[in-house]
């Protein structure tokens, strides 16, 4: 049994060339006059890469901060102890502990979005893999959130900063901002993300790096856009 489509999603169907890969200022423009939902959607994009996602060596991970913000409120927990947690808190942390919230987590609580933590606390944190590596909030010092300023991080985080990883089919995907953004900040968003990601090549992979971009909201068809 096929699966049909809403009208709404229909009709933006109908309004986007499939074969065609759009500037990015015509990608963007295209996507704020696609029929919105009922809900503020986000603004996503999707980068296919040249490495083999098999050879860790070519696998990117790391963070990059939007100029025009990510338009999200974000949940963040720290692992600090001592000054270390008053500056997080300061920074406006939403969780911050120890070998306490290690515990906590080990017992299945993850009511935060990403995490964050000092060196010293990855006594307590590398035992959290398990639960915190399949939902994509291990902390990591290729992505700045392994750090002996959490303070700088929370505060970056909170500001827009996002993480990217590479999935298992040599894709990133991240969220780029909020379809009720102006076309201007999407646009500096997306190639800001894209220009960062860029200059991750690793030195193993070869040949085209960018191999493909798509631009979508949270309900939307995606849209190719051409950043050769």
């Amino acid at each position: 049994m096929t699966k049909s489509h809403s009208r709404r999603y229909t009709k933006a169907l109908g309004l986007v060339d499939r074969a065609r890969r759009y500037t990015l200022k015509d990608a963007v423009s295209l996507l704020k006059q696609l029929p919105p939902a009922k809900f503020e959607e986000s603004v996503e994009v999707a980068v296919r890469i040249g490495i083999d996602p098999k050879k860790t060596d070519q696998l990117v991970r790391g963070s990059v901060s939007l100029p025009r913000g990510s338009g999200k409120t974000i949940r963040i927990a720290v692992f600090a102890e001592g000054e270390k947690a008053k500056e997080a808190e300061a920074a406006g942390a939403d969780l911050v502990g120890g070998k306490d919230l290690a515990e906590r987590i080990e017992k299945g609580f993850t009511d935060f979005d990403m995490t964050i933590a000092s060196p010293d606390m990855m006594k307590y944190v590398g035992k959290l893999g398990k639960v915190l590596g399949p939902q994509g909030k291990m902390p990591s010092p290729k992505a700045g959130t392994v750090t002996p300023d959490v303070g700088a991080a929370v505060r970056e985080f909170k500001a827009g900063k996002i993480e990217f990883r590479t999935d298992a089919g040599a894709n990133v995907h991240v969220s780029v901002g909020k379809r009720s953004f102006s076309a201007d900040d999407l646009v500096a968003n997306i190639g800001a993300f894209v220009d960062h990601l860029r200059a991750m090549k690793p030195p193993q992979a070869k040949g085209n790096f960018i191999r493909k971009v798509c631009i979508s909201t949270t309900m939307s068809p995606g849209i190719l856009v051409d950043l050769t």
